[in-house]
């Protein structure tokens, strides 16, 4: 038993893996999801597992946060550090000075902690680059887990001498790798056009055991009544809103027909730059039609539960046509169908396996959808059994752990 005992510390004291990154669980967003079951699939291989990310956005569920430090690990073989991090007005770290507040204290922070056998990064390119910096001192390896294309996104929006430090920064972050873990084909082989040197795929995927058709009603909100809850034909937009993602769009439209549909309102969940322009457009309608608020994941689902149809939306052209939104599968692993705006290759799946509509970018097609949602007449077919078969989280954490795994065996 000592000798047990004396192990673990020892793992605690030097991990085998070290995860980085701005963000993770308890905060609802899809990087937390992945780095949280590539962390459980580490720990069911024995792998003594550290991270270092921010403290949670206020709001978080501090329950929320207890359990997943106290209950996703075993024993000393997890050991999760959390510090402060500069957030913008939304509650989210956005920017490059809030990256910069996590991405140099955190160089500092490793370069006098124990060296892993291998480290890991999620985006943003920044974060990468110092650990790039911070793998070469340490003389360890580092797998970098390519949600997305940063250089790619801003292009539609920033300016171009902007674009191009950024397209430095990535490339340097991605050609440092031991591994690059891509979210899809599209991702890999950008990656690889940037300076990869080895790049494994593992798809996104949802943890079918929080988002479940099944489970207890969401808590009530704005002062609404159980009852109230219960009588209310819901459409639920569930994650971050930014500006690729346009899911502005969704209040415009529903501001339009909400008149006709006065049992109808529209939940947005999450936090991003596009909430300032929905909280206006909020505004032009009657109290209580368009609601916001931040939850737990699990919160998350039994809004999802109850709603006729989740949203979800890419807006075309922001560099993030390849993206496969985490939102997709939260939805129908809840036994929702999906109301899908805009590009990539989610709406094939959308399409092909009946999971509801996959629309373009439009608001008048748009608007014929969510009259046809607010009417009964979507139908739908068997949406989290196709989750369980395709898109399990776990299976997205065991994938990733192999990879990272890999490296440490190499």
């Amino acid at each position: 038993m000592n000798a047990k005992l004396g192990k673990n510390r020892a793992m605690r004291l030097r991990p085998d893996v070290t995860v980085v990154s701005r963000i993770f669980a308890p905060e609802p967003a899809a990087a937390s999801f992945r780095l949280e079951a590539l962390v459980k699939a580490l720990l069911e291989q024995r792998a003594a597992v550290s991270v270092l990310t921010t403290i949670p956005a206020p709001g978080t569920d501090r329950d929320a946060r207890a359990q997943v430090e106290t209950q996703t690990g075993a024993g000393d073989l997890l050991h999760v550090q959390r510090v402060q991090a500069k957030r913008d007005e939304t509650g989210y770290i956005r920017g490059y000075l809030p990256y910069m507040s996590f991405d140099i204290p955190a160089f500092f922070r490793l370069l006098c902690a124990p060296s892993p056998r291998v480290y890991v990064s999620e985006p943003p390119p920044t974060t990468g680059a110092m650990l790039r910096v911070l793998a070469a001192l340490k003389r360890r390896p580092y797998v970098y887990y390519a949600a997305d294309i940063w250089s790619d996104a801003a292009q539609t929006s920033a300016p171009s001498w902007v674009v191009r430090a950024l397209r430095v920064v990535e490339r340097f972050a991605l050609r440092g790798a031991a591994t690059v873990i891509a979210v899809s084909d599209q991702v890999a082989a950008r990656c690889q056009e940037l300076g990869a040197r080895r790049v494994a795929v593992v798809e996104n995927g949802i943890d079918t055991e929080v988002f479940t058709e099944l489970g207890p009603d969401p808590l009530p909100v704005a002062g609404l009544s159980a009852d109230e809850v219960a009588q209310t034909d819901w459409l639920v937009y569930a994650g971050t809103a930014s500006e690729w993602q346009g899911a502005e769009i969704f209040a415009e439209v529903f501001a339009e027909i909400a008149p006709k549909f006065p049992r109808a309102r529209l939940l947005f969940l999450g936090q991003g730059s596009s909430f300032a322009t929905m909280h206006e457009i909020a505004a032009r309608l009657e109290p209580g039609r368009i609601l916001f608020d931040q939850v737990s994941a699990e919160q998350a689902a039994a809004w999802q539960r109850q709603a006729r149809a989740c949203l979800v939306s890419i807006k075309p052209g922001q560099g993030y046509d390849f993206a496969y939104p985490t939102k997709v599968l939260a939805g129908l692993a809840c036994g929702t169908p999906v109301i899908y705006v805009g590009a990539g290759p989610a709406a094939a799946d959308i399409t092909e396996n009946q999971l509801g509509l996959a629309l373009p970018y439009d608001p008048d097609v748009l608007k014929m959808a969510l009259t046809s949602v607010l009417e009964g007449r979507l139908r739908s077919g068997e949406t989290r059994k196709w989750v369980q078969e395709h898109r399990s989280l776990r299976l997205t954490g065991q994938n990733a752990a192999r990879v990272v795994l890999a490296r440490i065996r190499h």
